[in-house]
């Protein structure tokens, strides 16, 4: 034989190319091995899954993006399941990230199309449903690898739950709870490939923190956003059946899914657990699966993931303690979570109502049903319902009282409207209103009627203490008024309501039904209309489901939508004062107010409102919005004008005879005036104040932001000293009778003292009671204003060729003149109050 040189390829990792050189090798020519796939067939002795793991931890290191995605596609490709499963969870923790947030992976929250659009365009090929990652999941899913996932890493009541030894009531978690090994570090699930690629993708969206430079990024547009959007239009489609898994190797078949588990039919899908018992977890009994089931497996997998890792944060027993002031929150959701949560939500509602009408009808609950349709009728009453209640729950009373609240309401109002996303859509009418929300739909609104009821009580609680006169916030008033306003809807809510309060004489047993023609289309428990009983008796199951056997239950159509209402229509008058007020500000404002040198107004009575820095349009728009929102509430609640007319007087908000606010509800306490919750109320919303007035010494005020801060100090110090030094001679100056002590007390007293008073209500009318003697006070030279308009006369002085010297010299002649002016005016003045 002869001895060849021996070619190694460059993607080799450093210690598998040493390794190579010191194995003897005889070939008949040169051995030039271009792919891992024929490496491995080359070199049966080192085909070792660490080999194929270091290379690709090397290559993720050294090598650029584009490059490493192509070559894990020919790995997909080339190499069999065996040696895949091991380099598999390695890879999705590349992808995604770790669990505990230290290793980013590829940070597909970030990574947008507009911004890389190379690294965009190959990351979203290859995570496609059908691309190669999803080839490399369903080649390990027909060879049955498990693969574990720490149950630490699950969400709060299901960690809890498990560590409890008490199985969850998810079908997800049967038959995969792993106990730990002796020395084992704690308890595992065993998933398979699907499961295990699912629960990654969909925990990198809690695990994950945005990076810093990622606070702008727009989340519709980023590569997870749109990646949650293609997983679901695939594996809950809207039209058609699910597409069956791609084919693991060229020319091949598809590998069989692996079964359901636990394998659960479909008949229990729509109903709670009636079992009082709870369900040890060493007791996993497996149940046989019908074999027709197996097409939805993924669907059904999918979406118990998504909703287990986004929604089932909190559970009854969770919120309950959450109620306390001390309860400290074990998970806060981020903006983007919620919008996230918001595309699952709309999406569900298509798949939902895409059964078409001889689905829905009563000859098709027969054994010919398919899973998928079964599947669609039972997707959020049995998965979504409770766990998305709670979630919204907790995000309406902790959430901040801010504008960022508007993700968490668009959420909720899109699961309040399922016909949005029907196939026939509510259209407008011709003049321009909404159509009437069919019966259709009231089989839905009475399952859901906590979602409406509670959850309207839960928005009212926080509008009371937002302020209203905010543009933002009053967009927020307005939609959640517009949507409940939709004809026929309140009907629908106030007969759920009567249902549930309606006293329970007997609980119906299981009654016989009638096949007959339903009375809806759009039900997906039941395909057969129940008697007016059995309703009640739905309905009420519903709330204690939700809520607990020992729930109070607060009406939605009760007295406090009338607060709201009177609050809406003081934000409008406020909001009103505010558009007066900014015009006469603006009119009057001088010439070098719009340079930043005009005084600002320290004692504005709308400081910390938005709308002085939106302008007069958003001003127009607020009060169109709160408008609009006191129609609409005043046409779900049926309250007349008059009643909002006597509102508006009961809470006083009529001016006084000065044309000013009148001061905040309050009660005269010992120790000065106490605010009201009323009064509260009134600050908060921006519809009255108190009268804020600086009154100490106008020497010792605060520097403002018109001023020089280093030399008004330097002329303070200056003026201490002159006042110090000639202070025994500036009063005999002022104690004269004469034109000079008048001029001198035009000059070196306070005027303001003569008429300046507390404004307390506690002690109107009692003045200050300090007198200051005479002064010299040289404050108004560290102004900016002052410098500048020295400035603007010495420019224009020396445009007609005049010095500086001259022109000062014009100054102080000038005012002189007006100072005797002034004098003699004052003191005339003086003579006429006396």
């Amino acid at each position: 034989m002869t001895t060849y040189r021996r070619r190694i390829p460059k993607w080799w990792p450093r210690p598998l190319r040493e390794a190579t050189l010191s194995i003897p090798q005889w070939f008949p020519k040169t051995a030039i091995f271009n792919s891992p796939r024929e490496a491995a067939m080359a070199f049966p002795y080192l085909q070792q899954p660490s080999f194929l793991l270091a290379s690709l931890k090397a290559d993720s290191i050294n090598k650029p993006f584009a490059q490493r995605c192509q070559d894990l596609v020919k790995v997909i490709e080339d190499f069999p399941a065996k040696e895949l499963h091991t380099i598999f969870p390695w890879l999705v923790e590349s992808i995604f990230g770790s669990l505990d947030g230290i290793l980013v992976g590829w940070n597909l929250r970030c990574l947008q199309g507009r911004v890389s659009p190379v690294e965009f365009s190959i990351a979203m090929e290859f995570l496609d449903p059908g691309g190669p990652m999803m080839k490399l999941v369903y080649k390990l899913q027909a060879e049955d690898y498990k693969f574990e996932f720490p149950v630490s890493y699950l969400p709060g009541p299901v960690k809890a739950s498990i560590q409890e030894r008490v199985l969850p009531d998810s079908p997800l978690y049967h038959n995969k709870v792993q106990f730990p090994s002796p020395g084992g570090l704690g308890l595992n699930l065993a998933l398979n490939p699907f499961e295990y690629y699912m629960f990654f993708f969909a925990l990198s969206l809690i695990t994950q923190k945005p990076l810093s430079g990622a606070l702008h990024v727009r989340t519709s547009d980023c590569a997870y956003f749109i990646l949650v959007d293609r997983y679901l239009s695939w594996f809950l489609p809207t039209e058609g059946n699910v597409l069956p898994p791609l084919s693991s190797s060229p020319g091949g078949t598809s590998p069989s899914p692996a079964a359901r588990t636990p394998a659960m039919h479909f008949a229990s899908y729509g109903l709670h657990h009636t079992s009082l018992l709870k369900r040890h977890i060493s007791h996993q009994t497996s149940v046989n699966a019908d074999p027709a089931s197996h097409e939805i497996w993924r669907s059904e997998t999918l979406l118990q993931v998504f909703v287990e890792m986004w929604l089932h944060h909190y559970s009854l027993e969770m919120y309950q303690k959450m109620q306390s002031p001390h309860a400290k929150e074990s998970f806060t959701p981020t903006e983007e979570h919620v919008l996230v949560v918001r595309l699952l939500v709309k999406h569900l509602h298509a798949f939902s109502n895409s059964l078409k009408p001889e689905q829905v009808s009563p000859s098709a609950h027969s054994h010919a049903t398919s899973p998928l349709e079964e599947f669609k009728r039972a997707a959020i009453p049995r998965f979504v319902q409770q766990k998305l209640y709670l979630f919204l729950q907790h995000c309406f009373g902790h959430w901040p009282l801010d504008a960022s609240f508007r993700a968490v309401l668009e959420m909720w109002l899109s699961y309040l409207q399922p016909w949005r996303y029907a196939p026939e859509k509510q259209a407008q009418s011709s003049d321009g209103q909404a159509r009437c929300v069919s019966e259709r739909w009231a089989p839905f609104v009475q399952e859901n009627l906590l979602m409406y009821t509670k959850l309207f009580v839960g928005f009212l609680s926080r509008a009371l203490r937002t302020d209203l006169v905010s543009p933002k916030n009053a967009l927020m008033v307005f939609r959640v008024a517009k949507v409940f306003a939709q004809p026929n809807l309140a009907e629908m809510i106030q007969k759920g309501e009567q249902l549930f309060l309606e006293p329970e004489l007997v609980i119906p047993h299981r009654q016989h039904r009638f096949f007959t023609a339903p009375t809806f289309t759009g039900s997906f428990l039941s395909s057969w209309p129940p008697a007016v009983t059995d309703t009640s008796f739905k309905v009420k199951s519903h709330v204690y489901s939700l809520e607990g056997q020992d729930c109070k239950y607060t009406p939605m159509f009760g007295p406090e939508v009338l607060r709201l209402a009177q609050l809406i229509t003081q934000a409008k008058q406020t909001a009103k004062s505010i558009s007066d007020q900014y015009g006469e500000s603006t009119a009057s404002r001088p010439f070098l107010s719009w340079l930043g040198f005009y005084p600002s107004d320290t004692n504005s009575s709308y400081s910390t409102n938005d709308l002085d820095e939106m302008g007069q349009d958003s001003v127009r728009k607020t009060d169109e919005y709160l408008e609009k929102a006191l129609e609409y509430l005043g046409q779900t609640f049926r309250l007349s004008e008059a009643q909002l007319a006597q509102l508006t007087l009961a809470l006083g908000t009529t001016q006084d005879e000065n044309g000013k606010k009148q001061l905040p509800d309050c009660i005269v306490g010992e120790d000065g005036l106490i605010l009201t919750p009323l009064g509260r109320y009134q600050i908060i919303n921006g519809l009255r104040r108190f009268e804020i007035e600086y009154q100490g010494d106008s020497e010792l005020q605060p520097i403002r932001s018109y001023e020089i801060p280093g030399l008004v100090r330097m002329l303070f110090r200056l003026s201490s000293a002159i006042n110090h030094r000639f202070a025994d001679q500036m009063a005999a100056l002022c104690s004269r009778a004469d034109f000079l002590g008048s001029f001198c007390r035009y000059h070196l007293l306070e005027p303001v003292l003569v008429t300046r008073h507390l404004l307390s209500p506690v002690g109107q009318g009692r003045s200050a009671g300090c007198v200051r003697g005479p002064r010299l006070s040289l404050r108004f030279l560290g102004s900016y204003r002052t410098l500048l308009s020295l400035l603007l006369a010495f420019f224009v002085a020396s445009l007609f060729c005049i010095g500086p010297v001259p022109c000062a010299l014009l100054l102080v002649l000038g005012y002189f003149l007006y100072a005797m002016a002034m004098a003699l005016l004052t003191e005339r003045g003086k003579l006429h109050q006396l």
